[in-house]
C-alpha cells in the first residue's frame, strides 16, 4: 500500500485517538474568508496509512502520544525552520525484527564490498542523469550528452576516477535549457531551493526505508562525514535524485521569476513518494521502490546478494 505524505503549513493541533491522527484546525479570524472556513474543523487520518509528515509552521502542536504512534509505525516526520525549509527528521529507533543482526552485517561490511556497492550506486545515478537529459533537453541530440552514458558504464570499484563529480558538473551545466548559467549550490538562486526541498523529502523517504529494512542510516558505504547522521541515506538516494530533478524541470514554468518557494509549489513536491519508478523490470511508486532498494542492500551486507536494486529511468 502507498503511504500518504501529509503537509501542514497552517496552524493546527495534532493529536492521537483510537489509532487515528486527529487534525484540528483552529477558527479563522480573517473576515474575508467564507463562513465555512471560519469555524474550527476537525478531520482524522489512520496512522497506518501515513508514510511522511511535513511540519511547516511554528504554530503547530503535536502531542507526545501522536509522535510515539507515528514513530512506532515508521513514519518519517520532517520539521521545517523559520525559512520554511526542512531542518530536522524524526525516525524510530527500531524498525525490523532482525535489526541487531543486520546492524552487525552492515558494520562488518568489508571495504571491497562497500566500494563495489558505491560503484553500482554511482553507475545507476549517472545512467538516470543521462535519461533525464533526454527528457529535459529535447532540443539536444543524443550525441551531445552521450558522455553520461559512457561514464555510467566506466565507473570502477569505489569510483577512483570521480566520474560522479565529472558527470554532475556536465549535468548541472546543461540540464535546464532556460537557465544556461545555472550553478548547483545549496545556497544558490532558484531552482536550488526547490531542489533542496525535494531532496529533503527524498532523504526522509530513503531513511525511513533503511530503518524499515533494519539498517543504520548513519553508517554509509561512501559518505562518512562525522557530523552527518544520515550518511547511508545520502548514499542510497543518489540514483533517485534525478526523479526529483525531473519534477523540478516540470515545475520551472510555475516558478517564473520567484525567489522563494510558494506553498503551492511545495505541495506539488509532495508527489515525490508516488512518482512512478521502474525497478527490477516493474513499475512501482517511489516509496515502494525505496523499500525494495534498501531490502536488497541489506541482503548484500548479509552476503545473500551481490547487487542493489536501483531504479532505472
Amino acid at each position: 500500500m502507498i503511504k500518504k505524505t501529509l503537509y501542514f503549513g497552517n496552524p493546527a493541533y495534532l493529536s492521537l485517538s483510537d489509532g487515528q491522527m486527529v487534525i484540528r484546525i483552529p477558527e479563522v479570524e480573517n473576515a474575508d474568508v467564507p463562513d465555512l472556513m471560519k469555524k474550527e474543523t476537525t478531520v482524522t487520518r489512520p496512522i497506518e496509512d501515513i508514510g511522511v509528515v511535513v511540519i511547516d509552521n511554528r504554530r503547530i502542536t503535536l502531542t507526545s502520544g501522536l509522535m510515539d504512534a507515528l514513530l512506532q509505525n515508521n513514519v518519517a516526520v520532517i520539521m521545517c525552520d523559520e525559512r520554511r525549509m526542512p531542518s530536522g527528521l524524526f525516525l524510530p529507533l527500531e524498525g525490523h525484527t532482525l535489526q541487531s543482526e543486520r546492524f552487525r552485517s552492515q558494520l562488518e561490511a568489508s571495504l571491497p564490498l562497500r566500494k563495489q556497492l558505491w560503484q553500482q550506486t554511482v553507475s545507476a545515478k549517472i545512467a538516470n542523469q543521462h535519461a533525464n537529459m533526454a527528457y529535459a533537453r529535447p532540443d539536444l541530440q543524443e550525441k551531445d550528452f552521450r558522455c553520461l552514458k559512457v561514464w555510467a558504464g566506466e565507473v570502477k570499484s569505489g569510483d577512483p576516477d570521480n566520474l560522479e563529480g565529472r558527470a554532475a558538473a556536465f549535468y548541472w551545466k546543461n540540464l535546464f535549457a532556460s537557465l544556461p548559467d545555472f550553478v548547483r549550490s545549496r545556497e544558490g538562486e532558484m531552482p536550488n531551493a526547490l531542489l533542496n526541498y525535494g531532496y529533503a523529502i527524498l532523504r526522509a523517504i530513503i531513511a525511513r526505508s533503511l530503518v524499515g529494512s533494519g539498517l543504520l542510516p548513519t553508517f554509509g558505504i561512501h559518505h562518512h562525514n562525522r557530523y552527518n547522521a544520515y550518511c547511508l541515506a545520502d548514499d542510497v538516494m543518489e540514483p533517485y535524485r534525478p526523479y526529483v530533478d525531473r519534477l523540478v524541470v516540470d515545475l520551472l514554468p510555475e516558478l517564473g521569476t520567484a525567489s522563494e518557494l510558494t506553498r503551492e509549489v511545495k505541495a506539488e513536491m509532495l508527489a515525490i513518494p508516488t512518482l512512478d519508478v521502474t525497478i527490477s523490470d516493474h513499475q512501482r511508486p517511489l516509496m515502494i521502490a525505496a523499500s525494495e532498494t534498501t531490502s536488497s542492500l541489506a541482503r548484500c551486507f548479509a552476503g545473500e546478494a551481490r547487487r542493489v536494486a536501483y531504479p532505472e529511468m
